[in-house]
């Protein structure tokens, strides 16, 4: 492993490190910062990662292995430099490397996961943290210390990002993972873990997908538009919903197209309790054709402080594989596991003016609201 000397046991309770936790490291240096943090970096159970002032388009995806770091393979693999310290735009179909702000060196014991924030989920940007000599994307080991880099790849809309875009964030943990259906039985016996129905817990909490209006002659999904304009990562309600995206108005089913991306919701409101976190499981091949939901964390608090606890609908991020799929009103399109936070976080989710506690169907938060009346041709 890349630890250059063996890390201090600081003898945490096992669990998901929450934020008062995250901010501590950074300040005792076991996260690395190259400027300041953010004022809304850190999130209740996660740190967001910050790009670096360089990119480096490459050949193709890569993981370094047990020998190599990454900046050795970029030696061999890199294509061109960009600098991104007034903004530049990534393509389509190219793949590129950055190295972020943040850097680690983590104490024994404590692992950490990556993950693509919300709103890169849903532009389809293809994204994963990779450590010096990984051999796994999004995943970062125990007492690892280290630079970490961001593979970029947008799937559906060229991107203009710059240095400080935060595409990723990062979850840490000290122990191994707790998360089992005993206690998501236990949770959901306590308080439910989703606002109506009955709670089908099998390798996690299931969620399907709605394939009916939310709203009287709302869509019930949205269709990405090919070949369309720039969007920039770091702007808010400030593209036109209909110049991207096309509404999905059939309700029942829908067959997926191969290599088209959609953005979807399931018919449960989720809750997750402020003292625990979730994250959406890995694709399971034997649920269907298709992938679900490149953003996979939910944040303590998720669902649950939006008023007598009513929930928020998950939005599903879904590609389908190399064949149509035809999706049915109600198939369970992904499952949900819950872990305990160390501590109770001071501020849950919702409590930092996200763009997504209330949601329903909602695109990212780049997009102005759309308007149902206005129907695409």
């Amino acid at each position: 492993m890349p630890v250059s000397s063996p890390q201090p046991d600081l003898a945490l309770p096992q669990g998901i490190l929450p934020a008062r936790v995250i901010a501590d490291f950074c300040e005792k240096g076991l996260i690395g910062i190259e400027r300041p943090l953010d004022d809304d970096q850190v999130q209740p159970a996660s740190l967001d990662l910050r790009l670096g002032p360089v990119a480096w388009r490459v050949r193709a995806s890569f993981l370094p292995g047990p020998r190599l770091r990454v900046e050795e393979k970029l030696k061999q693999l890199s294509l061109h430099e960009i600098d991104l310290r007034q903004g530049a735009v990534l393509e389509t179909g190219c793949v590129y490397i950055v190295k972020l702000m943040e850097s680690l060196k983590l104490p024994q014991g404590v692992a950490a996961a990556a993950n693509p924030k919300s709103s890169t989920g849903r532009l389809d940007i293809f994204t994963r943290v990779i450590a010096d000599q990984a051999q796994e994307f999004d995943k970062v080991p125990e007492a690892y210390e280290g630079p970490l880099y961001a593979e970029i790849s947008p799937r559906t809309f060229p991107i203009l990002a710059r240095q400080g875009s935060r595409l990723s964030q990062i979850r840490f943990r000290s122990g191994p993972s707790l998360a089992t259906d005993a206690l998501i039985h236990a949770l959901h016996a306590a308080e439910p873990l989703i606002a109506s129905g009955e709670a089908n817990i099998d390798g996690g909490l299931a969620l399907t997908v709605d394939l009916s209006p939310m709203m009287p002659g709302g869509p019930v999904g949205f269709r990405a538009k090919r070949h369309s304009a720039l969007v920039d990562v770091d702007r808010k309600a400030a593209l036109d919903v209909l110049d991207y995206w096309e509404p999905i108005w059939q309700q029942g089913s829908l067959i997926l197209d191969p290599d088209q991306f959609y953005i979807l919701a399931s018919k449960e409101a989720v809750r997750v309790p402020p003292t625990h976190a979730a994250e959406m499981v890995p694709f399971n091949p034997l649920v269907g054709e298709f992938r679900v939901h490149y953003a996979g964390f939910f944040d303590p608090g998720f669902g649950h402080s939006s008023g007598a606890g009513e929930g928020a609908r998950a939005v599903l991020e879904v590609r389908s594989h190399e064949v149509p799929f035809i999706l049915e009103d109600g198939q369970i399109i992904g499952r949900l596991v819950y872990e305990p936070l160390t501590e109770r976080p001071q501020k849950v989710y919702g409590q930092l003016g996200s763009s997504y506690q209330k949601q329903g169907l909602k695109l990212s938060k780049h997009f102005k609201p759309f308007d149902p009346a206005a129907k695409s041709c």
